[in-house]
């Protein structure tokens, strides 16, 4: 008997050994527009390690992805103008620091939304994670970004308690998450731009790295592993992930010298992806696909685990470069 995917992905976890690399794959409701079948049938053929967890969103936010105007659950506009693709906030609830005295995170949805997950959990050997804890966007999204940065930047006392609110919000939807048959908690906010932080990494430090051990310590304290994504050039807060426990971290390689992360903290840190998603994904060739993965592996991998082998697919990427990026983790098709 081989592993099961929950099995594969732990021992990825824990640097014991496996017999393929783990995968996980994402796709953007875009990326199946005019092609429905066939990328349906690509996904298929390669099946994630990782499931769903049954949890349903009690803020079902789907409507970000139709065009049109759409208010959220803490009381933000968005505007959407491509199906498919996620809008963005434009009247952001507190635009003045005078309404936040009468405002408040959407308390009313905590506990909301579990009812099937530990059912969900019973019937799959997939390893599941669930959470969304994102800190740093939220605030941007309820305050609205040019006015987090620049709360940021002056030290507004206002600031600080926001963004208190929302941790506290999120803290006590994670404790729900973790008293769940789920495997990991994750967290997400999106930190890098190309080159750099968005903000210093001495801002980071002080501001943002407290929030985030107290999702690691939730979910270990519970026997849950705690997973990050992030966007953009993030070198300079590895350490900081590390010190603090994150068992993985989904974060775009290719925008900082993968080699010498591989150097760094190889060993640390399990690398839960990605490929390329600015270029080679949706411009490149199969056979720069193929070199991509090549250069992961190379730098990050080795057979006691440590990488998943992850990529996120989106409107007009060619399926032959979606078929590369499966044959250079995993070779011939697998059905399992």
């Amino acid at each position: 008997m081989g592993m099961t995917s929950r099995e594969r992905v732990i021992r990825t976890l824990r640097f014991e050994g496996v017999d393929r690399p783990a995968r996980d794959v994402w796709t953007l409701p875009a990326a199946f527009i005019g092609r429905e079948k066939a990328l349906q049938a690509l996904l298929d053929q390669y099946p994630s390690d990782f499931g769903p967890s049954g949890y349903v969103d009690p803020a079902d936010e789907s409507a970000l992805y139709e065009p049109g105007e759409f208010t959220d659950a803490w009381g933000s506009r968005w505007v959407t103008i491509q199906r498919g693709m996620i809008g963005e906030v434009k009247y952001p609830v507190l635009d003045d620091w005078r309404k936040l005295e009468h405002w408040r995170p959407p308390y009313h949805l905590l506990g909301k939304g579990f009812e099937q997950v530990n059912r969900t959990c019973a019937a799959s050997d997939k390893f599941i994670i669930l959470g969304t804890p994102r800190p740093f966007e939220r605030l941007q999204f309820v305050r609205g970004p040019e006015n987090a940065y620049m709360d940021l930047a002056w030290g507004v006392p206002e600031v600080f308690k926001l963004l208190e609110m929302i941790h506290d919000f999120y803290l006590r939807h994670a404790e729900y998450i973790v008293k769940t048959d789920v495997d990991a908690l994750s967290f997400m906010d999106d930190w890098g731009s190309k080159h750099a932080l968005l903000i210093s990494p001495a801002m980071w430090v002080e501001y943002f790295k407290p929030l985030y051990k107290d999702y690691v310590d939730l979910a270990h304290s519970h026997g849950k592993f705690a997973f990050m994504h992030s966007d953009g050039y993030i070198m300079d807060i590895y350490p900081h992930l590390i010190e603090i426990g994150v068992d993985a971290i989904n974060s775009q390689l290719f925008t900082m010298p993968i080699e010498e992360i591989g150097q760094r903290f190889k060993g640390q840190i399990t690398f839960w992806g990605e490929l390329d998603r600015q270029y080679v994904l949706p411009f490149g060739t199969p056979e720069e696909v193929h070199a991509a993965v090549a250069r992961v592996k190379a730098a990050l991998w080795d057979d006691r685990g440590g990488v998943i082998g992850q990529a996120e697919f989106n409107q007009g990427y060619p399926l032959e470069n979606i078929r590369a990026f499966f044959e250079a983790w995993w070779g011939e098709p697998q059905f399992q």
